[in-house]
């Protein structure tokens, strides 16, 4: 008895052995940011594993480089905003959506929009005070840049009063805004809790109170990914989806209530090592994330509409043909 226990003991060790060693690696394009922290909550918990895969994050400083490291093959999934140049990607065949990441709801925050202690001197306090003012982002058709123009469309002005400032990166936006140089930015939270809360700028607002509805980021692979290997993407998505699970339940009820379950102290823990921000300071802004990584047809095509309306946009492009259905749920 004693050798059989052994030499199933033995078998179960090479089979371990074996199927780490044939995991397949894959390459995931991310920032550092709470938002998208399902990914690597699902690396550190070994569902990608359970799936075969071994992910390695690839990381980014803006959204729109990361739909260009997918279109071309330097990595194969990407977690990001959906920007213009992402939309004008998939219309030309590059890109797929298949997941959401993060939503913009009331209660959870994810993006934030910030002033400069100097405007907010000067009287800058809330939405319907930006025009005339500047307002920082990264690059020009982003996520960013759609969540000024729903703010503005809910507070009465156009973008025509406001003037954008593509500044590149997030580091940049942040040595701007805390310098004065420009009035106020929109960006992802997390990254500027710990000087929001030491006074250095100063908070509007969070888009998911200013303008709720919209998607904060998404999932998306190539192309030719989703037709070459199917399987794949069929993994990722179930490890994925595990990753977006806990996280939804670690911080919201059943009918997406904002509160701490009992699995937010370890989630916490883990998206503070990967964001390099306290447990004290990302409890104070959660964003929200669908259990089942769902995507909201209606957001995608409002999303398409405004770049549109912003001459950012061209051709005929329809939400529907964007979304692949082999491997998204959508919402109803």
């Amino acid at each position: 008895m004693r050798i059989f226990s052994k030499l199933m003991l033995a078998g179960a060790m090479t089979l371990a052995v074996s199927q780490a060693a044939e995991a397949e690696t894959v390459k995931i394009g991310i920032s550092k940011l709470f938002s998208q922290a399902a990914v690597p909550l699902a690396i550190e918990r070994g569902y990608f594993k359970e799936q075969g895969l071994d992910v390695e994050m690839v990381f980014f400083d803006a959204a729109q480089p990361i739909a260009v490291a997918v279109a071309s093959g330097d990595v194969d999934f990407g977690v990001a905003g959906m920007s213009a140049g992402f939309f004008s990607l998939a219309s030309q065949g590059q890109l797929k959506l298949i997941g959401s990441s993060t939503r913009e709801t009331k209660g959870f925050y994810s993006l934030i929009f910030l002033l400069s202690n100097k405007a907010a001197a000067a009287g800058l306090k809330t939405a319907k005070d930006l025009p005339g003012h500047d307002i920082a982002i990264t690059q020009v058709g982003t996520s960013l840049h759609y969540s000024i123009g729903q703010v503005a469309e809910r507070n009465g002005f156009t973008m025509s009063q406001v003037s954008v400032k593509p500044l590149q990166s997030n580091s940049n936006v942040i040595s701007a805004l805390t310098g004065g140089t420009v009035d106020a930015a929109v960006m992802p939270g997390s990254s500027v809790l710990p000087m929001l809360s030491k006074g250095d700028i100063k908070l509007l607002g969070w888009i998911g109170d200013l303008a709720p509805g919209s998607s904060g980021s998404s999932l998306f692979t190539s192309t030719k990914i989703a037709n070459t290997k199917g399987e794949v993407v069929t993994r990722f998505m179930a490890g994925y989806r595990k990753g977006m699970r806990d996280f939804h339940d670690a911080f919201a009820t059943p009918d997406d209530q904002r509160r701490n379950g009992p699995g937010a102290d370890a989630v916490l823990k883990s998206v503070s090592a990967f964001t390099g921000v306290t447990v004290a300071e990302l409890d104070k802004a959660v964003p929200y994330v669908d259990p089942d990584a769902r995507l909201d047809p209606g957001d995608v095509a409002r999303q398409i509409a405004w770049y549109k309306s912003q001459n950012l946009l061209k051709g005929d492009i329809k939400a529907d043909t964007l979304i692949d259905n082999r491997y998204a749920m959508t919402k109803p």
